[in-house]
């Protein structure tokens, strides 16, 4: 690396990302997002970990051989084989990288029953391995911020000596707080031999919500890499999210002058489709891409940004490519205005879904006065969630409720064979619930319902949201509409059709990644 103020970034939604429980995305979707990510400038994409799966070691691959300028990186345990299934994954990549990783903390350490000297034989033997293999190679401890700072320093000195070329470290359980993520990364440059030919990089897990600052504040300490992912995706309470970094760098270029390659006007789009198909919806007052970022609502805030709108915004909504020109849409609306509005919302659509979208928005149209722009992000949400190729789908509800009982009447395609039930509940959703079983047997448990309006008014769009549990594969489904019961049973369907899909990926020799991945 040349230029010292140049800062790379290191996308790991598709593997920690995906980790969080129920974030399931398909391979369609996965090389979907890897091409935006590619696209929006991101340095390194972490596509996977290739030999949890089949269905993981098929996504890097073909992500390897699609990818136009980034560095595609595959995750290895400190094992031979996971290095090799990582190699044959990446190696058509133009720019492949393996990354290893290995828990150096005393509680990690006890999990393969490593003393000290064993596990440093392992990292130089697994590092040495990767080198020999690919030339762009990357290690991580796992759990250095509580690793003994002398056992941390002789075990990368080690890594830096037998060809890691990064060395990331990883804040594997969020503990770290910004001073003492700075002054580690500092003692690792000051004490290390050889540290100056390596890239250092951060990996901030957000268990105490300083995520975001641990990572700035290890770049300020001479870091140059920082892992993060879309939204802050990932196991327990997330990641760094890349968009916080992001704009924290280009807003506050006056205090920390590094640069990134990120488009940032792709950022929107990005957040919006990564929290369809993870089925993990952004909270309203997320930083940068929540539905309230950019709003106000106090009198005092609102005169203030009529009157000059850096009153009260320190970034303004094209930045991270919110376009403000006001396009009204009702039921007079075509195709093409249609088609404008989803751009300026951040999404590129072909012509297909286009067709889909355009058909629900007339349907919308007709039964709501004003459609605004939350219930087109909602129809286009759940566009993607329920679709014709899905193993479930609803073709026809009915359902009577009151005071003397609830019951529903359910038609749906199974594998493209049309089945109608009759059930009863203990109120409409549960009714409805108890006839999707009936025609799908299953024994998932209902995790999470949770149900919120898109818009105001008694027209407003309700959206769904459900996450089921069978045999430690949890699933999230997600649907839109009016009809608040008809979005329930959609949910519940698309988080079914979700578990097939892990039913199928899972295979009998794929490792439980979730304790060992950083």
């Amino acid at each position: 690396m040349t230029d010292k103020n140049r800062v790379v970034i290191f996308d790991t939604t598709l593997r920690d990302g995906e980790q969080s429980p129920g974030a399931t995305m398909s391979h369609e979707e996965k090389l979907e997002i890897a091409s935006m990510l590619d696209e929006m400038g991101v340095d390194i994409i972490e596509a996977g970990f290739p030999i949890a799966s089949e269905g993981d070691f098929a996504a890097v691959s073909e992500i390897a051989r699609q990818s136009r300028n980034a560095v595609i990186c595959g995750l290895a345990r400190a094992q031979i084989p996971d290095i090799d299934r990582c190699w044959d994954a990446v190696r058509h990549a133009r720019r492949p990288r393996i990354h290893t990783f290995i828990g150096t903390s005393p509680l990690h350490r006890a999990i393969p029953n490593l003393d000290m000297d064993q596990m440093a034989e392992r990292i130089e033997q697994t590092v040495t391995h990767a080198r020999n293999l690919c030339d762009n190679v990357q290690w991580s401890p796992m759990d250095a911020t509580r690793t003994e700072h002398d056992y941390l320093c002789r075990v990368v000195e080690i890594a830096i000596k037998a060809g890691a070329t990064t060395i990331n470290i990883p804040d594997t359980v969020g503990y770290t707080a910004p001073r003492e993520s700075a002054d580690l990364i500092r003692m690792l440059l000051e004490r290390v031999p050889g540290s100056e030919n390596v890239v250092f990089a951060t990996h901030c897990h957000n268990d105490l919500g300083m995520a975001t600052a641990n990572a700035l504040a290890a770049v300020e300490a001479g870091a140059r890499q920082i892992e993060c992912t879309i939204n802050g995706l990932g196991e327990r309470a997330g990641n760094t999210a890349l968009e916080e970094v992001v704009m924290a760098l280009k807003v506050r270029h006056d205090i920390m002058p590094y640069d990134t390659g990120i488009d940032t006007t792709k950022i929107i789009g990005i957040s919006r489709r990564v929290a369809q198909v993870s089925g993990f919806p952004v909270q309203f007052n997320k930083a940068i891409v929540g539905k309230n970022a950019f709003l106000h609502e106090s009198g005092i805030h609102q005169d203030g940004v009529l009157k000059n709108v850096e009153t009260f915004e320190i970034m303004r909504p094209a930045d991270i490519g919110l376009n403000e020109t006001n396009i009204a849409m009702g039921k007079h609306s075509g195709r093409a205005a249609l088609r404008a509005k989803l751009a300026d919302l951040g999404y590129d659509v072909g012509d297909n879904q286009l067709k889909d979208i355009f058909v629900r928005f007339k349907a919308l149209a007709d039964r709501k006065k004003e459609v605004y722009d939350e219930d087109i992000v909602a129809l286009v949400q759940d566009a993607s969630a329920n679709t014709g190729d899905d193993f479930l789908q609803v073709k026809h509800l009915r359902v009577v409720c009151g005071s003397d009982g609830q019951s529903a009447d359910l038609t749906m395609i199974v594998d493209g064979q049309e089945k109608t039930v009759h059930a009863t509940g203990d109120g409409p959703v549960d009714a409805c619930f108890n006839a999707v079983k009936q025609i799908f047997p299953h024994s998932a448990t209902l995790k999470l319902y949770q149900v919120h309006a898109v818009t105001e008014g008694t027209d407003a769009q309700a959206t769904v949201s459900v996450r089921m549990e069978e045999e430690g594969r949890i699933v999230n489904g997600q649907a839109a509409d009016t009809d608040t019961i008809l979005a329930s049973v959609k949910a519940y369907v698309g988080a079914l059709n979700h578990l097939i899909v892990r039913r199928t990926r899972a295979g009998k020799d794929a490792p439980e990644i979730s304790m060992y991945s950083h």
